[in-house]
């Protein structure tokens, strides 16, 4: 026994050192490509690829064979180059993989193997290319029809509301799934479309609700949109403690992809997009609506910090890694934290946002009292979820994801927002700026300076700048509600609000006595409030949410 276990051992080291070992060479052999002019430097490459595919024949990848035909094609040497494509066009994509027919038939493919193009074999090879890639969205469709499939939902069906209302909070119309990885395709606009990869725990049941964390990725400027995703792409890699964790916990995992126009942090076209993707989830996969988090690095990070501030209702907490504290589209209200919570995890040497202003970040969040903590790590650069020094953070991360849960009837709101799309905050919606009102009630907007980035020089050294810059930019006119209730009674103060929607839940009040409001000390509304069949289906399928239930609403005007 004790002999079987260490040549298993032995087994598993050798793999991983070839593993190493097959990607090193082809790294080293993937720069020669790159600095390669002439056909002596294409040959050198090549001979690089070559010595990786001879010595560790099991390794070879899908880039890898790329690389090699490019650079035989380059070289002229045709049989060679379909050599490579012939083994390329029969990977699938799986794992870290792409499917070899999108080297094949992609948008650069003419330009790559253009030696190629008048042989007869490129025409014979493109078209069976292209059957592959047939077949694969054929099978991606499949999958993802079996993602959603659910059993019939009888809710519209049921005339009496508070009938209604009992099945919605007890809605389970799911089935079991086939597989643990799906790559979803999302729609953004007629134009547009991405994806996102769900990954599930080991033995999903689905009459168990489960928690959900979407990571957002960094880098929004350098991405592109696509229509798939391969599990290795995201389970892997930098994401490989996000994995390991939630495995343990059974813990859902969202990869959303986003491009420089459709994005969470530097425009508002893609800021739908994780509680439109939350919502479709919700239609097929059991969750836990009150542990619903989002977490992601970088750009990814400052995503998840502009969620919280203006679109935090689905969720239940949030976290960054290497995080910048600001909303890029509109004004920081920084109060809004007190809604949520946030755990940021930061680095001494980090270019992105410099610890000097993160200790005055968490200086304003302790002066208001929100739900924020930081945890600096030192010696680390902005990539730190690269380290495997950065394990420690996940393990803060889960911890807190397990004891958290979302409130979804809170005693008390606060919300500041400039743009009539985020005038929503749990039981508080469709609150509407008065532009024109010049009352603000005293209200001044918190921020603070920074003097001090972190930058590199042209020897990839970090060094310290001087700047002169506030912390957040206000360039609207904003609008704020405070809001409270107390068994039947809502007090609200508002200062730049036009009107505003209470939503009702029988959780809350009881609705055989008389709901009434107070808006800046008035009474507005002293009425009894009864269930509404068609606001509490409109506003379930508009949500997918099973415990922040609305059976009717009240809509103000002042």
């Amino acid at each position: 026994m004790k002999y079987c276990i260490t040549m298993l051992l032995l087994l598993f080291v050798f793999f991983a050192k070839a593993q190493g070992n097959y990607a090193a060479l082809t790294e080293k052999a993937s720069e020669l490509m790159e600095e390669a002019k002439d056909e002596t430097g294409y040959k050198k490459a090549l001979d690089g690829y070559e010595q990786a595919f001879k010595i560790y024949p099991k390794n070879i990848d899908g880039e890898g064979l790329h690389d090699a035909s490019v650079l035989a094609s380059r070289l002229k040497n045709n049989d060679k180059a379909f050599q490579y494509l012939m083994s390329l066009s029969l990977i699938k994509g799986d794992g870290e993989n792409y499917p070899g027919w999108s080297y094949i038939v992609g948008n650069d493919s003419e330009k790559e193997y253009e030696n190629l193009l008048s042989d007869p074999r490129w025409r014979t090879l493109t078209k069976k290319a292209a059957e592959y890639k047939k077949q694969f969205y054929k099978e991606l469709q499949e999958k993802e029809a079996e993602f959603y499939s659910t059993r019939k939902n009888i809710l519209r069906n049921i005339k009496n509301p508070e009938a209604l209302y009992t099945e919605i909070r007890n809605f389970n119309p799911y089935q079991p799934k086939k597989d643990r990885d799906y790559s979803i395709a999302f729609k953004i606009n007629d134009a547009a479309k991405t994806s996102f990869l769900i990954h599930l725990p080991k033995n999903y049941n689905p009459q168990k609700r489960y928690s959900l964390l979407f990571f957002l990725h960094g880098a929004v400027r350098n991405n592109e949109l696509i229509d798939y995703q391969m599990a290795g792409w995201n389970l892997g890699g930098w994401n490989r403690y996000y994995t390991k964790y939630a495995d343990r916990d059974d813990v859902i995992l969202v990869f959303p992809r986003a491009s420089k126009q459709y994005n969470w942090m530097l425009s508002d076209d893609g800021f739908f997009m994780i509680p439109e993707m939350l919502k479709q989830i919700k239609k097929a996969i059991n969750i836990d609506d009150n542990n619903v988090f989002i977490a992601g690095h970088s750009n990814g990070a400052t995503g998840s910090f502009s969620y919280l501030m203006k679109q935090p209702t689905p969720f239940a907490g949030f976290y960054g890694f290497n995080t910048y504290p600001k909303v890029f589209t509109g004004g920081t209200f920084v109060e809004n934290m007190k809604n949520r919570s946030f755990i940021n995890f930061s680095t001494d040497e980090d270019y992105y946002y410099p610890p000097n202003a993160n200790d005055d970040f968490t200086k304003l969040m302790k002066g208001i009292s929100a739900d924020y903590k930081e945890y600096r790590y030192n010696g680390f650069p902005h990539w730190f979820p690269q380290f495997d020094e950065s394990e420690p953070a996940y393990e803060i991360l889960f911890k807190d994801l397990n004891s958290r849960k979302r409130n979804p009837f809170p005693k008390a709101i606060s919300w500041e927002f400039d743009d009539d799309r985020y005038g929503n905050v749990d039981w508080i919606s469709n609150i509407k700026l008065d532009t024109l009102s010049g009352n603000t009630n005293g209200r001044k907007a918190l921020n603070f300076k920074i003097n001090k980035w972190l930058a590199y020089d042209d020897h990839d050294s970090l060094k310290v700048k001087d700047v002169d810059k506030n912390a957040f930019d206000f360039p609207r006119k904003s609008g704020k509600i405070k809001a409270e209730y107390d068994r039947n009674v809502f007090r609200i103060e508002a200062s730049d609000i036009q009107s505003f929607s209470i939503n009702i839940s029988p959780e809350v009040v009881d609705l055989k006595e008389n709901v009434k409001v107070y808006v800046n000390g008035k009474l507005y509304f002293d009425k009894k409030i009864p269930y509404n069949r068609e606001f509490l289906l409109e506003n379930f399928y508009k949500t997918q949410d099973r415990k922040q239930v609305w059976v009717n609403h009240i809509e103000i005007k002042i």
